[in-house]
């Protein structure tokens, strides 16, 4: 045999070697014959790889660009694409991501993202942008409706939305025709409108999560939380100008067993407001300025009966804001508000920085020269009950003008603000009022400024 034959023969005997090797790995030697019955008797089998011809394990995300057709130009009406992106993402099985991609504006006008036929666990992840269209003549509101809306999360459950994406309410057309601005400049705003939606509700959604999401120029609120269970809403940026009427960042209503925490709002209405129906809240490491602070209410209102209970807010830091830890409720309405704490807070020129007002007056309800009308209902002797409350570890400074502490309680009924706790408060630069209608109030620790209640503990006596 030449030299060349015989190198060609050691190469077959080679390989043949090195493939009956590889066969004895993975296949254990098993003849076609065998191998059902060694799969029964538990032999082990290597993993599917997502890179492999066989289905993935986790399904590639359903884009809103891909499979809705979304251009995501900052021109086109997306509302549609992102209609049917929806559709296939909720009719799918198991655990589904609808994407929106980065790097694009996506221009949609009112939408609801009904769960009500959702098969999946759904998430929806914004890497992009989600915008409304300027124009208030883009909106269709119906004709009996108080509530208006532009992106609705409806009875979805085990929902995710998630960021780092924005969603951009374009709101600066409502705020210059709001009715709230002939408080601001005492002029008549032509044709004004309390009309302005919600940029973003979620409804009826048990088991939500939100996080890590930008929300930026809201037309009324920026974010609300309605009728649901179980939420968490944690790395929530909120940013409109000081100016903006009605913005407030985060609303609660109606909604049990909610956290808010380590989030940052500046806007031009309460950073956080939480209202009637709303129990076992808690908000934490919260940053708010400019606004109106956090706060519980308005309650009350038109003579409604409502309830806020067990609110624990702790760990905030208000700066520039008109209030701190406010809780405001109408004349004439009924119910309570009880179980609050406020703690850990540091107040830097902070206009109110603690506050109970039980007079409340919306700004809206107001004439042209700055007068309050008297609420429809204030003869009635009725109020929302304000008690067990306490205020614990606050610091911080007061704004020129300002009043650290103020309780304007009711005066139609006995001990409307009624076990008022007060721990180791230190404000500086502004004075403290106290109204007589206070029940009992205790101070414990330090309380600067002080208060001539709290040594005695006087109780309102009708």
């Amino acid at each position: 045999m030449t030299p060349q034959r015989q190198l060609f023969s050691s190469g077959i005997v080679v390989v043949l070697v090195f493939s009956i090797s590889i066969s004895l790995c993975f296949g254990r030697g098993t003849s076609p014959g065998s191998t059902s019955r060694n799969r029964g008797n538990g032999s082990r089998r290597l993993p599917l790889h997502k890179g492999s011809s066989t289905r993935p394990l986790t399904p590639p995300p359903i884009r809103v660009d891909v499979f809705g057709g979304a251009k995501g130009d900052n021109r086109t009406d997306d509302t549609k694409a992102f209609e049917r992106a929806w559709e296939k993402a909720c009719s799918s099985n198991g655990k589904v991501v609808l994407l929106v991609p980065p790097h694009k504006s996506y221009r949609v006008k009112q939408i609801t993202f009904s769960g009500a036929q959702c098969k999946s666990h759904l998430t929806m992840q914004i890497h992009g942008t989600i915008m409304a269209f300027g124009e208030l003549s883009d909106y269709h509101f119906p004709n009996n409706s108080k509530l208006h809306y532009w992106l609705t999360f409806e009875s979805v459950q085990n929902l995710v939305v998630e960021g780092p994406g924005t969603i951009n309410g374009n709101g600066d057309k409502w705020w210059q025709s709001s009715c709230k601005q002939n408080n601001k400049t005492h002029k008549p705003v032509p044709n004004c409108n309390n009309d302005a939606p919600t940029a973003v509700t979620f409804k009826k959604c048990n088991n939500l999560m939100v996080n890590n999401l930008n929300f930026e120029k809201a037309q009324r609120k920026h974010v609300s939380f309605e009728n649901c269970t179980n939420v968490k809403a944690f790395g929530i940026s909120v940013n409109a100008p000081e100016g903006s009427p009605n913005t407030d960042g985060i609303h609660v209503t109606e909604t049990k067993n909610i956290h808010i925490s380590n989030s940052r709002i500046s806007t031009g209405d309460d950073c956080i407001s939480i209202i009637s129906g709303s129990r076992n809240v808690q908000a934490t490491n919260i940053t708010c300025g400019p606004g109106h602070g956090i706060s519980i209410g308005s309650l009350g209102k038109d003579g409604s009966e409502d309830h806020v209970s067990d609110v624990t807010v702790t760990g905030a830091r208000l700066n520039g804001t008109m209030y701190g830890v406010r809780i405001k409720t109408w004349p004439g309405g009924s119910g309570y508000a009880t179980n609050i704490t406020f703690q850990n807070i540091q107040m830097d020129n902070v206009t109110n920085p603690i506050i109970i007002d039980q007079n409340y007056c919306d700004t809206a309800t107001k004439v042209i020269n700055g007068e309050c009308k008297p609420p429809p209902l204030q003869g009635r002797s009725n109020a929302v009950k304000v008690h067990n409350v306490t205020y614990r570890n606050i610091t911080g400074t007061v704004a020129k003008g300002g009043e650290a502490i103020k309780f304007d309680c009711s005066k139609t009924v006995r001990d409307g603000c009624d076990k008022i706790v007060l721990e180791n408060i230190k404000l500086d630069k502004g004075a403290a009022v106290v109204w007589s209608n206070v029940g009992k109030l205790t101070c414990q620790g330090l309380v600067s400024p002080n208060i001539n209640q709290c040594r005695n503990n006087i109780k309102f006596a009708l």
